[in-house]
């Protein structure tokens, strides 16, 4: 395998740079917002989860 001077590795990593897709400014607001709702709903729903799982255990533990 060839080695790559540093000048070509820099012309190749700028050219891979470019070919680089950025969001604009309201899709990565309306992505992050997205997020966090996710995030909310999901860290609501294993906290219930959470709660059942350890009233159950608690229920168990005290049947001994």
């Amino acid at each position: 395998m060839a080695k790559t001077s540093p000048g070509e590795f820099i012309r190749q990593v700028r050219a891979e740079g470019s070919k680089v897709v950025w969001p604009t400014r309201q899709e990565t607001i309306s992505t992050a917002i997205f997020v966090g709702i996710m995030m909310l709903i999901l860290s609501i729903f294993f906290l219930g989860i959470d709660t059942v799982f350890g009233a159950a255990m608690q229920w168990l533990l005290s049947l001994a």
